[in-house]
């Protein structure tokens, strides 16, 4: 069954731009890259790279980089900005690389997309150099399990209902039909934790900048949240 993501890679590679939308811009870029920049990583593996945006960045900051993504759509349009990058097809759950071949790991909002959460974050493990680190950029489970709403006054309201039920749901807009995953944190953390990997970072990342109007809907909700992980050298 599909997911959505080959039928609406042409939308989505429009509706991201050169910049990425505004949580990516605006939310997530700066801390990313303030967890990479300076710290020496010689070679990353970007799970679920997309169009490559990313991947560049890294780039750009001295980091060899591979980007691994099912769409293949999405993967044509990442060699086609970066024709000397490296773009591969594959999936989280069965990663085609050695044990230990990189010091950097990265999901940059794409934990929501991969069904098979569990055998995905012990692959990502698995080719994780001791030592290395593991970066999760991903949607905040409590801004998963919820809806804006109107209350009886008439204002927005963000509500959150069934939160420890784990589902696929489907989420839409400018022509973007895609299937994201809910899951309470705990789906996240006893995996990574299980792996003995170490928590070194946690954020729930501000809005910097941009739409004020935006800003003010992002600071309303935990929209984000971002993760380090450490993969000790024993």
């Amino acid at each position: 069954m599909s997911d959505g993501w080959q039928e609406s890679a042409k939308a989505w590679i429009t509706d991201m731009g050169d910049r990425g939308d505004y949580g990516r811009e605006f939310v997530l870029d700066t801390p990313m890259l303030e967890r990479i920049r300076g710290r020496g990583f010689k070679s990353a593996l970007d799970v679920g790279c997309g169009e490559g945006r990313f991947c560049r960045m890294m780039q750009d900051c001295g980091i060899r980089s591979i980007g691994i993504d099912p769409t293949e759509a999405l993967l044509e349009q990442a060699r086609r900005r970066d024709p000397a990058g490296i773009y591969q097809t594959g999936r989280a759950e069965t990663l085609d690389f050695p044990d230990r071949t990189f010091d950097l790991v990265v999901s940059y909002l794409t934990l929501i997309d991969i069904p098979g959460i569990e055998p995905a974050l012990t692959e990502m493990a698995r080719v994780l150099q001791p030592g290395g680190t593991l970066l999760i950029a991903n949607l905040n489970s409590y801004s998963t399990a919820g809806t804006w709403r109107r209350d009886a006054n008439g204002e927005s309201r963000f509500c959150i209902d069934h939160y420890l039920d784990a589902r696929a749901e489907w989420v839409s807009w400018r022509d973007i039909h895609i299937q994201n995953w809910h899951r309470p944190l705990s789906s996240y953390m006893s995996p990574l934790l299980a792996q003995g990997l170490i928590l070194r970072h946690f954020a729930e990342p501000e809005p910097v900048g941009g739409d004020p109007a935006e800003a003010a809907r992002y600071r309303r909700v935990p929209y984000f949240m971002l993760m380090e992980w450490l993969k000790p050298e024993f």
